[in-house]
């Protein structure tokens, strides 16, 4: 059932990225097996359900010896020492109580691996969209400090005849600088995003992460069942932890039950030597019986007490955490709509941008052309491609977070 969700919810996050979802799927899965993490919370459930064969235990037989000094005088001879073994068992379904108590704790503590999963996988996957866009922005930079030398050599050509000034050159030499400043920032942005991707996935830091080109805006909105989100792991883990409070009621109401205790006595007598008779010299046997009552027993009423509250206590934790989510969820459908609303509103503005930047070349065909113009359109051409790379990482990212809440 596990391999079945975790596929599920893969499926889910890769499938708007088509050609390249293959790669995305590989580091995902390279991240599953490598992340300490998630290694340390396998561990964990490991470890709690071990403690299985921990209480599935009696308590421990006690073995006794004694010698007399003074041996005490019987009709059959003197008592010259004592063995005893006595065994304490606790009542009937006491010991599968605690079976069923651990392994309600191994159950909540599977959610917290399953919880750790999904979260990996968000994040590999953000920080992938992340590598996108910022690859994306270098690449639209370097098509716009290659556009603005070929405005340069317009300038320098306007100059010789008299049309321009040397202030134009150096304006679009100035937005050049600009550029490229802004793409050996993004650069090394690049790295420290790539070195978290990287610790994601527990490798080393320098280790090279390639992206996808180009990432398209998708023509619809995969289907959101927000009934799902009832069955995220984080609220069962709070189902499981309430369910092991019922355990740990049953267990105590069996613990505050009767122990029962066999044991046997065994006593050495020696001969009486000025009598001979039958029994003389014959050891004693004695068997017993015992058990173990809790009269004074304000500890186990204390007990349910504190199960009780602690019961109201997860009650209301989960539903903190259901609102919780319920907002993360509202939040990111929200934002993913404004994405697909921006990028549609980036597409139409860079589309007018470039009419206006066809408009300045015919100009200059003409013999006008006005540089402050080409500077200005320029700027906006940069800033709407800018914000439509914003526009589909948001978009991604936010089907990330919903994927993480409903799948």
């Amino acid at each position: 059932m596990k391999h079945i969700k975790t596929v599920f919810f893969l499926f889910s996050i890769l499938f708007c990225l088509k050609g390249n979802a293959q790669q995305l799927e590989i580091l995902i899965n390279e991240a599953l097996e490598n992340n300490p993490e998630i290694q340390k919370f396998e561990l964990q459930y490991k470890r709690v359900s071990e403690k299985v064969n921990e209480v599935n235990t009696i308590p421990n037989t006690e073995f006794g010896v004694g010698y007399f000094v003074s041996e005490p005088e019987t009709r059959t001879g003197a008592q010259r020492f004592k063995v005893s073994a006595k065994q304490m068992l606790p009542w009937f379904g006491t010991i599968t109580s605690r079976e069923n108590y651990v392994s309600s704790l191994a159950d909540a503590k599977y959610e917290d691996i399953v919880i750790a999963k999904r979260k990996l996988m968000a994040s590999v996957s953000q920080s992938y969209y992340n590598l996108y866009a910022n690859k994306a922005k270098q690449r639209v930079l370097t098509e716009n400090i290659k556009l603005l030398e070929t405005y340069e050599t317009l300038a320098l050509t306007s100059v010789e005849v008299g049309k321009a000034s040397a202030v134009d050159v150096l304006r679009l030499q100035m937005r050049q600088n600009e550029m490229q400043q802004l793409k050996d920032v993004l650069s090394q942005q690049f790295l420290a995003e790539q070195t978290n991707l990287n610790n994601l996935l527990n490798r080393e830091n320098d280790v090279a992460v390639s992206v996808v080109d180009s990432l398209m805006m998708p023509a619809e909105d995969f289907e959101i069942n927000t009934a799902n989100l009832a069955l995220h792991p984080e609220l069962l883990k709070y189902e499981k932890l309430y369910q092991s409070i019922e355990q740990s009621e049953l267990l105590n109401q069996k613990e505050s039950s009767p122990m029962i205790g066999f044991g046997l006595d065994y006593i050495n007598v020696s001969e009486r030597p000025d009598m001979n008779f039958s029994d003389n010299g014959k050891d004693i046997v004695m068997p017993m019986v015992s058990v173990s009552i809790p009269i004074f027993n304000k500890k186990y009423k204390s007990q349910t007490k504190q199960n009780e509250l602690e019961q109201q206590e997860i009650t209301a934790q989960k539903q903190e955490r259901l609102n919780i989510l319920e907002t993360l969820l509202s939040k990111a459908i929200n934002e993913r709509i404004s994405a697909r609303i921006s990028y549609a509103t980036q597409t139409k503005n860079l589309k007018q941008a470039k009419d206006a930047e066809d408009i300045l070349i015919k100009s200059y065909e003409t013999g006008t052309i006005d540089f402050n113009d080409v500077l200005d359109i320029q700027e906006l051409q940069l800033k709407f491609q800018m914000n439509q790379i914003e526009s589909i990482k948001s978009y991604y990212v936010q089907s990330t977070i919903i994927n993480y809440l409903i799948q």
